[in-house]
């Protein structure tokens, strides 16, 4: 299962990689595409609840008579998207955030440090819970509470990163030159820090993923009528009782997905491996 299929970026990409970036890209496509792949609107009652499938239908109708193969596409850009603005917000924060303690230390790096502490002591999801029950369900609210959440640890890493990579000559050779913060962080810190923190991303999002899913699971997430595969095993879940497979196809999605990106990340963290022993 190790052969190399191709090569990228001067690498071998594994076969776990390679199918990890189809099946990534397959949902991006779909995400992308939705209006014009989706038979139907996400929100629209064709039939009778739970009628079975037919070639109009593929997967039948849902428990409000709605396309369940139209509302599993919409879901995966629903899903796949806030996923997406979630990690690049997050990374966003955390990398500028942690580049900015290492770099600057003192008590920039003391406050910044002990903020993160203090909201990585707090349980996550009831943090979330406790946000989202007092600002509400928006959309916007959504992101940037799970957003700066996940930031707490992109900014650990980043900062760990980063300060390895101050004390190396390079760095100490712009500062006597008299280069500012913003210079150094962009010009000699984050070009060589780019694998870790790519791979960073790629964990970010699983996260991202998964958090957005388990938050609309319990009804906090994205509400109706729009759909994303959290609030859909939510809201077919005791169909499997009636051997109904609709909470299967929005459940297998999401750790169809979570799958394949973590192939890829973990062929990039080989990669950074190899990569820290050759130079070591």
């Amino acid at each position: 299962m190790s052969g190399a299929r191709f090569s990228l970026f001067g690498h071998r990409v594994s076969l776990l990689a390679s199918i990890g970036m189809a099946i990534i890209a397959a949902n991006l496509l779909v995400a992308l595409f939705a209006p014009l792949i989706a038979p139907f609107d996400q929100a629209e009652v064709l039939g009778d609840a739970w009628a079975d499938p037919d070639p109009q239908h593929w997967l039948g109708l849902d428990n409000l008579g709605r396309d369940l193969f139209s509302r599993m596409i919409y879901g995966a850009r629903m899903s796949i998207g806030l996923a997406l603005v979630i990690t690049c917000g997050a990374c966003a924060i955390g990398i500028v955030t942690g580049f900015t303690a290492a770099v600057s230390g003192g008590w920039i790096d003391t406050l910044l440090s002990r903020l993160v502490d203090l909201l990585l002591s707090m349980p996550t999801l009831i943090f979330a819970f406790v946000v989202l029950s007092v600002l509400g369900t928006a959309i916007p609210v959504l992101i940037a509470t799970i957003a700066i959440l996940e930031s707490t640890k992109v900014f650990r890493l980043s900062r760990a990163v980063a300060m390895n990579l101050a004390a190396m000559e390079y760095v100490e050779a712009a500062r006597l030159r008299g280069e500012g913060l913003w210079w150094v962080i962009s010009r000699e810190i984050l070009p060589n820090a780019q694998a870790p923190l790519v791979a960073e991303f790629g964990l970010r999002f699983s996260f991202a993923f998964l958090f957005v899913a388990a938050l609309s699971f319990l009804g906090l997430g994205v509400q109706p009528p729009a759909a994303d595969w959290g609030s859909m095993v939510r809201d077919y879940r005791d169909m499997i009782n009636l051997d109904l497979p609709a909470p299967l196809y929005p459940a297998g999605a999401i750790a169809v997905l979570t799958i394949g990106v973590n192939f890829v990340v973990d062929w990039m963290l080989a990669i950074h491996a190899r990569s820290q022993g050759e130079g070591a």
